[in-house]
């Protein structure tokens, strides 16, 4: 086999699975308990750790990151044995190191180097929490506790940085004593590598593996567990990097024993003495085998960039995600029934793009085909038209199946808040509580990447200028902890997505001042709803200092535009001294609307169904004059502005009396008017075109879809006749503002 293997091309697939594990060790070091730390939380970082050590050391390109991460493994290994107490100031060193290790993992897929400086200090901070265990230690008449007995089954050999540098003198000194049976120096003693709950196939592809590591003085072989004994000048973490590429590293346990020792009947793992093994220069052997193993993965997977993956619903991703290489693929995927194997794919975006603009079109060709078939005698052709029909239902859950790809869950954002909450709340002196609901509630990866900033905004005011602090809530009669709930669910064909708190809410009063004394005009016996909808108002704040956080209004016009961008709306509703919510409505995704059809002239037009309230032909007796040439319409009590799309979009030939057309109520956020159209043609799924990419920006249009019968039916933007009708006139050029 061929040693000259790029393995490169594997970068992309280490750089998914560390960001998911860096997710991971964040959520769960937010989620610990100082003073009774949970075993399995422990753990779980420990090996969230040890899985990004481990594929940055096999590559042998990443030092900065192996190096941080050999580092604060150490530490979490000390305190996940019980022989260092956890401290609150420690979380907020292995947060900041989760951080470091981001900004590093980014650094390394631009092709860049990480920051030195910042390398250094988090590394000198790390050292310096081990240096005072180690001297408390001495202090204590021992140098090093003897190792306590694992909570859980996981044995780790203590890894190096990289086989490619010595490790810090201070991680040689945290090593715990090693055991008679194996000491650190003893190389005299071959290794012994024990692996539980391996399959045939996988033990035999394990032992070709360390065929090339050393010499395999002899093995024995289980049901499912396989002990080797290799005679090699590799270290353990060498050992164990590329065991990794074919099982999991709680799977792998590693000592010096002699050939022929007795195997322990409990789980290798736990049985295994841990050890230190000297930091060594990768050998020839080393790159070998982590090549041939790159090469099993290349032939299970071809995929190696990825920013969706698919799930099936038969089981989960485990939170005690494997090393990276080796996650790219499990090369014997269903070889034992023991094996619990991997069940996502990773996919690039730009591929699942391509099979989504591929349906469409079939989506558009069988709508085509339907429509010409209408016109065909039924009687004579009805295997064709019930063909059609069939062709139309598996065209549709085709449709829906391909959409449901680029879903994801609103856990993707909401797991970025624990830690804004904690460190805001933290420098502010304010106890916070955050609470999430609907986190598996899906939306559009395109729209769920958008909404982040603007959410992130929303908590960020809620947390600087809603709720209060501890001591103004007990003066006030409330709990000094604050109460901050993120919440998102379906709505018919939309999401609508929560922030709210139990602050003390907008301060009716201040908001009417502000606007007076910024010539904003607005009537003192405003309703509550149009007071608070004066924060929209770009530039519009009442804080009274402005802070590195935010202040209450600032920014909140960009955050409706975005929203708006995205097809969607926000309301927003304050009680004082309760609380203020902010309600985001968005549609599930951008590629699919539901529209109506509307014909003006010879054009035809789609409108938004979710803007869609009612249609109706009025009367004489409905409609009224104001001032200039504008009209509105009464409905129900209700005066609302008659917009005529022929004259918007200067449409020739169409029907200028109202009362021979359509009425259609459309509703824009808090405001609705009425569009005057001449015929309602039908209601149906439409496949989104984006204008601007294909064309140009046309003014009042968000976008165009195909029609069956070929012709391009343009999509109202409806937020735009919103603002133009604001403006009290509807041209283009108000269109464009």
């Amino acid at each position: 086999m061929s040693n000259t293997l790029d393995l490169s091309q594997f970068f992309d697939t280490f750089f998914d699975e560390a960001d998911e594990l860096l997710a991971q060790m964040e959520q769960l070091l937010l989620e610990l308990d100082v003073d009774t730390p949970d075993i399995e939380q422990l753990n779980a970082i420990f090996r969230a750790a040890h899985s990004i050590k481990g594929g940055a050391a096999t590559f042998g390109c990443f030092q900065h990151l192996a190096e941080t991460t050999h580092l604060l493994e150490n530490l979490l290994d000390e305190i996940r044995r019980g022989e260092m107490a956890l401290r609150t100031d420690m979380i907020d060193t292995f947060l900041e190191t989760k951080d470091v290790l981001k900004s590093q993992l980014d650094a390394y897929r631009a092709s860049a180097v990480p920051d030195e400086e910042t390398f250094s200090r988090i590394c000198g901070i790390l050292r310096q929490i081990a240096d005072e265990h180690r001297e408390a230690l001495q202090g204590g008449g021992s140098v090093s506790a003897s190792p306590a007995a694992p909570a859980a089954p996981v044995a780790v050999a203590t890894p190096e940085v990289s086989t490619a540098q010595p490790a810090p003198v201070a991680v040689a000194a945290m090593a715990p004593a090693a055991s008679s049976a194996a000491t650190i120096t003893d190389t005299s003693l071959p290794l012994c590598v024990r692996i539980s709950g391996v399959s045939g196939k996988d033990a035999q592809s394990l032992l070709e593996e360390m065929g090339h590591l050393g010499r395999v003085l002899g093995h024995e072989q289980g049901a499912e567990s396989l002990t080797v004994w290799v005679d090699s000048t590799c270290s353990a973490d060498d050992i164990e990097a590329v065991c990794c590429f074919i099982v999991d590293g709680d799977q792998i346990g590693i000592s010096r024993e002699a050939y022929g020792a007795p195997v322990p009947a409990a789980s290798p793992s736990a049985a295994a003495p841990t050890i230190v093994a000297a930091a060594t220069p990768a050998p020839a052997a080393v790159q070998q085998a982590a090549q041939e193993a790159a090469s099993v993965v290349a032939q299970a997977q071809s995929t190696s960039a990825s920013d969706i993956s698919i799930t099936s619903n038969a089981a989960p991703v485990a939170p005690s995600t494997p090393a990276a290489p080796r996650a790219a693929a499990k090369p014997a995927a269903g070889a034992s029934g023991a094996d619990k194997e991997n069940t996502s794919i990773r996919v690039g975006v730009e591929k699942v793009d391509q099979v989504i603009n591929l349906v469409g079109e079939l989506v558009i060709t069988q709508a085509m085909l339907a429509q010409i078939a209408s016109t065909l005698d039924p009687v004579l052709h009805d295997r064709l038209l019930n063909g059609m029909e069939q062709l139309e239902r598996n065209a549709r859950d085709l449709q829906e199946s391909v959409m449901s790809i680029r879903m994801m869950p609103m856990d993707y954002v909401f797991s970025r808040f624990p830690r804004v909450v904690r460190d805001i709340a933290t420098k502010m002196g304010k106890q916070i509580e955050l609470q999430t609901i609907g986190r598996a509630t899906e939306l559009d990866k395109s729209l769920i990447e958008r909404i982040i900033d603007p959410l992130t905004h929303l908590v960020r005011n809620s947390l600087d200028h809603g709720i209060e602090t501890p001591e103004k809530r007990i003066a006030a009669g409330k709990d000094p902890v604050g109460n901050l709930m993120l919440s998102a669910q379906h709505s018919g064909g939309n999401i609508v997505i929560e922030v709210s708190d139990d602050g003390g809410g907008l301060n009716r009063e201040r908001l009417l001042q502000k606007a007076i004394s910024q010539g904003i005009a607005i009537s003192e016996n405003a309703s509550d709803d149009e007071v608070w909808q004066l924060i929209f108002a770009p530039g519009f704040s009442t804080a009274e200092k402005v802070t590195d956080i935010s202040g209450r209004g600032v920014g909140m016009d960009v955050v409706r535009r975005n929203i708006q961008d995205m097809g969607g709306h926000v309301q927003l509703s304050s009680t004082p001294g309760e609380g203020t919510t902010t309600r985001i409505v968005l549609p599930l995704t951008l590629a699919i609307l539901d529209g109506m059809s509307v014909r003006v002239g010879q054009e035809t037009f789609i409108l938004p169904l979710n803007h869609v309230t009612e249609s109706l032909q009025p009367t004489s007796d409905q409609i009224y004059s104001v001032t200039g040439n504008e009209r509105v319409l009464l409905v129900r009590g209700e005066y609302l502005p008659l917009v005529e799309m022929h004259r918007v979009f200067d449409v020739a030939g169409a029907q200028a009396d109202p009362m021979q057309a359509i009425a259609v109520i459309m509703q824009a956020q808090e405001r609705r008017f009425a569009l005057l159209v001449d015929h309602l043609v039908g209601q149906h799924q439409v496949v989104v075109k984006n204008l601007e990419s294909n064309y140009r920006k046309v003014p009042g249009v968000s976008a165009a879809t195909i029609l069956g019968d070929g012709s391009v039916a343009l999509i109202i933007d409806v937020f735009a006749l919103a603002r133009a009708n604001r403006e009290k006139s509807f041209s283009a050029e108000a269109l464009l503002n």
